[in-house]
């Protein structure tokens, strides 16, 4: 894999570990424009290493007890779902477009990490449950688990105020369900791209592995690090990428 493939493997896993998720988002930006891998191969690439560094991270929280098992198996069945059909959709897509729809998403991202000041402040705690959140937690659960399906990103800045908002997992609870979630999500997505893609197990497994090693350093030293900074800094960082990634595609 080389210097530079491990180099970023841990960056992933730190980010990971710090920022306890979204820092996937930035993984098939860095394959595409560091590693020079293609981008719908970078897509394919990403969904296990994202979905085997998600695991070990909620093995950690499943003994730790902060695992919701009930909720992560009925939102991740239905988010599996979406990431397979997001999977099977982005091979009728170019490549440019699925990586402009990435560029977007991670714009937003940004935007959103500079609006909140606090990890926890844009997500309320949960009410009591009514019919119409059980709906849109089924249509939220489909949305981000296409996207991950089409462009390869974790969905854990999306997942964590889902669960909270929609299936009604508490907060310090979320962020591991959430893990098992991406999980199973990524495990779909890459069953989708079954035939179309091959997946190169043996860059996947070190990349993963290093990722992994990099996440339980991060979540060391997440309490000792200033995380409003963190996280502005972090956006700050989404928005570059996002800018230099809509100008390849746009120019």
């Amino acid at each position: 894999m080389g210097i530079l493939g491990f180099t970023l493997a841990g960056v992933v896993g730190l980010l990971l570990g710090v920022l306890g998720g979204g820092g996937s988002i930035l993984l098939v930006p860095m394959l595409v424009y560091a590693l020079g891998v293609p981008p719908k191969e970078a897509v394919v690439i990403s969904l296990p290493i994202v979905g085997l560094t998600s695991m070990a991270g909620a093995i950690s929280h499943w003994m730790a007890g902060t695992v919701q098992a009930r909720s992560a198996v009925a939102f991740g069945l239905v988010a599996m779902a979406g990431a397979f059909a997001g999977a099977r959709l982005s091979v009728l897509l170019p490549a440019v477009a699925q990586l402009g729809v990435l560029a977007v998403v991670m714009l937003a991202a940004g935007v959103t990490m500079l609006a909140t000041r606090s990890p926890d402040a844009a997500v309320p705690s949960a009410g009591p449950a009514g019919g119409p959140r059980a709906w849109l937690a089924v249509v939220a659960a489909l949305a981000i688990g296409m996207l991950t399906g089409l462009i390869g990103i974790g969905g854990g800045f999306l997942f964590v105020p889902a669960l909270v908002l929609l299936a009604k997992v508490p907060m310090h609870a979320a962020v591991g369900t959430s893990l098992v979630v991406i999980a199973l999500n990524a495990a779909a997505g890459v069953a989708g791209y079954i035939g179309t893609i091959a997946v190169p197990w043996h860059f996947v497994l070190a990349f993963a592995a290093t990722a992994s090693v990099g996440a339980v350093v991060g979540s060391r030293l997440a309490h000792r690090l200033p995380a409003r900074t963190l996280r502005r800094a972090f956006a700050i960082l989404l928005l570059l990428t996002a800018g230099f990634v809509l100008s390849d595609v746009l120019f």
